[in-house]
């Protein structure tokens, strides 16, 4: 068990009031790494208010808590807020600064029966950021919000929430189960918006002019971007194949044109051989990724065996790529046998910038040797380390 140094530290014994004081000069992302000099610090950042009511409080009980934050004090306040209402239920809110709120809509197991039955009911959410709201949270400007396990019980607050700010520009949203549909409605700030593990979602209607960074993690669900949008990053992880039923190319057109300028995007094998290829192959005409730098490649085995040709038929749409990381998950939805037509049919363009390839998940080297073989002759000039899934680098004059 490790021994607590509080005794010979003269910092932590001084009063909490002044401790306080101390950790307002810091930044916020230094300012929580105190935590690790000892438990009193600790303590300090896990203070929480405890308060009690009903779900139609919520709105007023996390107005008051905001409104009780100070930039220049961050602990003359508790920063997390314990909030029980209808007595079997648990809000969890945690100030990390005056801009960023995390909402966790835990739930309590006094009625277990009950709530889980409730939990995996379907539910729908509409979330509007430019609605007028009698209550809103706009005395400190909140920019980034945190939801997590929303379910059937307490969708509509969460609607109610985020439909009062006005000024949000990152919106992440995790691990709600029993969510079926969401439709997001921003026509001004929101830039930023991240999705994951909401495993049950079929439907995602975005009605958000200025996004710039969209991650998604989870089964693919009907995308709708209803406005176009150039994304600049872009985490397309759909591992888990689709979620409602089946998808055609033209189906996801309009998702591809937002991704289309990305400078950073992660993308699986299947999404591009499914519902990218068809659409953009010959004689369709001429379709590039020209802005793209950065791009993650999560690949699968077929059979035992790892066909590379959809990689390398994408990397030649990549004229301006710099770093590529090939991610070999096992697990990963596969749409069927490769097509062989990929290669044929794509031009061939070099990669002239790029400077950095990972491989990661690979369990045959004898696989990554080969794939390194197949990228070098796309390499126009200085052949960068290659990593491999040990952490190792390939000896370059070996496989040539």
């Amino acid at each position: 068990m490790e021994k607590d140094n509080t005794t010979n530290d003269l910092l932590s014994n001084l009063p909490k009031e002044i401790l306080g004081h101390i950790v307002s000069f810091l930044p916020n992302e230094s300012s929580m790494e105190t935590i690790l000099i000892s438990t009193k610090w600790r303590d300090l950042w896990n203070e929480t208010i405890v308060r009690y009511g009903t779900k139609q409080d919520i709105t007023n009980v996390l107005a008051n808590f905001l409104t009780s934050f100070d930039d220049f004090d961050p602990l003359k306040h508790p920063r997390k807020l314990q909030f029980h209402y209808d007595q079997d239920y648990v809000l969890l809110a945690t100030i990390a600064n005056s801009t960023k709120l995390q909402l966790d809509f835990n739930i309590s197991l006094l009625k277990k029966e009950f709530i889980i039955e409730n939990i995996q009911k379907h539910y729908e959410l509409q979330f509007k950021l430019n609605e007028e709201k009698k209550i809103t949270y706009n005395v400190f400007s909140l920019k980034s919000l945190y939801l997590k396990s929303i379910s059937y019980l307490t969708s509509e607050v969460a609607s109610s929430i985020i439909s009062s700010l006005h000024h949000l520009e990152n919106l992440v949203i995790i691990s709600c189960n029993g969510l079926k549909s969401l439709s997001i409605d921003s026509n001004f700030e929101l830039h930023k918006l991240k999705i994951l593990d909401c495993l049950e979602l079929k439907f995602l209607h975005l009605k958000t002019s200025k996004l710039k960074s969209f991650q998604y993690r989870g089964s693919l669900p009907w995308i709708l971007p209803e406005f176009h949008f150039n994304l600049s990053e872009a985490i397309l992880d759909f591992r888990l194949g689709p979620n409602c039923g089946r998808i055609m190319s033209k189906d996801f057109d309009a998702t591809l044109l937002t991704i289309k300028n990305s400078q950073a995007l992660t993308l699986c094998r299947w999404t591009f051989e499914e519902l990218i290829w068809p659409s953009i192959s010959p004689p369709y005409g001429c379709f590039n990724f020209y802005k793209l730098r950065e791009l993650c490649w999560i690949d699968s085995y077929h059979k035992d065996e790892y066909c590379m040709d959809a990689l390398f038929s994408f990397l030649k749409l990549c004229p301006s790529l710099e770093q590529l990381f090939v991610t070999i998950d096992h697990e990963s939805y596969s749409a069927g046998k490769p097509n062989l037509l990929l290669m044929q049919s794509t031009k061939c363009t070099k990669l002239e910038h790029l400077k950095v390839i990972k491989f990661m998940g690979f369990t045959c080297r004898k696989d990554e040797i080969s794939l390194a073989k197949c990228l070098i002759q796309l390499i126009k000039g200085k052949v960068p380390k290659i990593n491999t899934s040990d952490g190792s680098c390939l000896d370059l004059d070996f496989i040539k």
